[in-house]
């Protein structure tokens, strides 16, 4: 009769009967993982959920509340979103943000694409310091970056307000779509680029079939890091544009800024809210939930 040889997992022990025992439970190594120095690794998500109360939700609350009241008696009133909505001159200032957003998300697109697969290709060991250069722009105040520009665009005797406008923004989001584009592009198996072209495929091909469906989660990411902040901006067409320059930012800026139009600056900054969320949920769906929001460094 041969010998019946038992395979027992590792971290399980035979009891009397020779079958193996589950593991016991509280085992000090994973409670050790579980805790540090008697503190849960939850507790440290704590001091972030607070900040995000008093800076997002709080204030998300505060803007909703205003929304929805009247300013006179602060009774629940519809008006201010009414307001939005009988005002054709105001929408189709909305539809100039969104068309401005769209074009300057569209040439940083063009622009930051090429130019991540340049770096990602660079025979250079310290590819780093060359995204560093396009990084440190960032580090200087967006307003101060503004009023540089605006003195080129005036050396360059470039006059038109709308080209001044989605120059300055290109100028000041560029870096945001260049950040993820890299960081998914450098990232990129590049076995399956190099199986493409084994197989026949030309460049063009290997870029339409491989490289940007590959990129797709570093494409939408950087996307919305740029069409989110240029379709409410207001300092950039403040600084570089005139009046016909006014986009939807400017209108909030100025309901809030007088003293008895915080409740339609609410709704309006409301509507814009669910506009960049909906905005989000097609880029979400787009992707599958995968985006690539990273750096570099």
């Amino acid at each position: 009769m041969k010998n019946s040889v038992t395979v027992v997992p590792v971290g399980e022990q035979l009891n009397a009967n020779g079958v193996p025992t589950a593991p016991a439970e509280g085992n000090p190594k994973q409670v050790k993982l579980r805790k540090v120095r008697g503190i849960k690794r939850s507790a440290f998500c704590l001091p972030y959920l607070a900040l995000s109360i008093i800076f997002v939700i709080v204030p998300l609350f505060i803007m909703l509340y205003y929304a929805f009241t009247d300013g006179g008696t602060g009774g629940f009133s519809g008006a201010n979103f009414a307001h939005f909505f009988s005002r054709p001159n105001i929408m189709a200032v909305m539809g100039k943000s969104f068309l401005v957003a769209f074009l300057t998300t569209f040439i940083c697109l063009i622009l930051a694409f090429p130019l991540a697969l340049a770096l990602n290709s660079s025979p250079l060991k310290k590819k780093f310091i060359i995204v560093m250069l396009f990084v440190l722009p960032m580090w200087i105040n967006s307003l101060l970056r503004t009023y540089a520009i605006k003195i080129v665009l005036y050396m360059l005797n470039i006059t038109n307000a709308w080209v001044a406008v989605t120059v300055g923004m290109v100028y000041d989001f560029f870096p945001f779509m260049l950040l993820p584009l890299y960081s998914v592009i450098s990232g990129m198996d590049k076995s399956l680029i190099e199986a493409s072209q084994d197989l026949g495929a030309s460049p063009l091909k290997t870029l339409i079939k491989v490289r940007i469906p590959l990129s797709l989660p570093g494409i939408v990411s950087g996307v919305l890091m740029v069409f989110m902040p240029t379709v409410s901006t207001f300092a950039i067409s403040d600084v570089l544009g005139d009046t016909s320059t006014y986009m939807f930012g400017n209108i909030i800026n100025q309901w809030f800024a007088n003293s008895g139009g915080w409740n339609i600056g609410s709704a309006y900054s409301f509507i814009l809210l669910i506009l960049i969320a909906v905005t989000v949920l097609i880029a979400n769906k787009i992707t599958g939930g995968k985006t690539e929001i990273g750096g570099v460094l």
